[in-house]
């Protein structure tokens, strides 16, 4: 197995979950250990068993998914980051007619659905990769896919729970953008994702 090729492509495929846990820890600064673990976990499951679908799946599922998976992503992505930027400025608002109230995250942190939408919506054109990983690291058979999709996973958690932390961090130095910041980051990978697939 080509060790260099898989965690190049599991760095890779990591990172737009990385800009989302980063935002997701900047506008949700109360996020503690087990919220950064739970947002690293589905986000490593799905980086994960997206591949092993696509596997699975072959040649014609695949191509099926990679004609819609960035309209997919755009629409999720940017649905959320809408509904963060709306709850931010209205937060924003509030403050300004109450300059009492106290701003500082929003309130809880990403339940199971936002969860679910931000896994699927960054894993989504993860599927094709299935289909490359045999002859990119040599993982031809079930037992080597697994061990693939397994370090994808993995380093997929480990990198969002860091991002998760260094969002926190930037949402502490600047808290009253870190929440316009955060929808802006969700609705920006989702144009990204698309312009990626469409123009490149």
């Amino acid at each position: 197995m080509d060790v260099v090729s898989l965690l190049g492509i599991s760095v890779g495929l990591a990172m737009d979950a990385f800009a989302v846990s980063v935002s997701s820890g900047a506008t949700y600064r109360k996020a503690t250990f087990g919220d950064a673990l739970k947002t690293g976990a589905f986000f490593g499951i799905f980086q994960a068993v997206m591949p092993m679908i696509g596997w699975l799946a072959g040649t014609a599922f695949t191509q099926f998914i990679t004609n819609v998976d960035h309209w997919i992503a755009l629409i999720l992505l940017g649905y959320l980051g809408g509904k963060m930027l709306f709850e931010a400025l209205k937060k924003k608002r509030d403050k300004t007619d109450s300059p009492k109230t106290e701003s500082t995250a929003l309130p809880g942190y990403l339940g199971f659905r936002s969860l679910l939408t931000l896994a699927v919506a960054t894993s989504i054109d993860a599927l094709a990769t299935g289909l490359l990983l045999p002859s990119a690291v040599g993982a031809g058979t079930l037992s080597l896919m697994l061990v693939s999709v397994g370090t994808i996973g993995l380093i997929t958690l480990l990198i969002s729970v860091g991002g998760v932390y260094i969002g926190k961090k930037f949402g502490e130095l600047f808290s009253s953008k870190a929440e316009i910041f955060g929808g802006i980051v969700l609705i920006l990978i989702g144009v990204k994702i698309f312009a990626e697939h469409m123009f490149f």
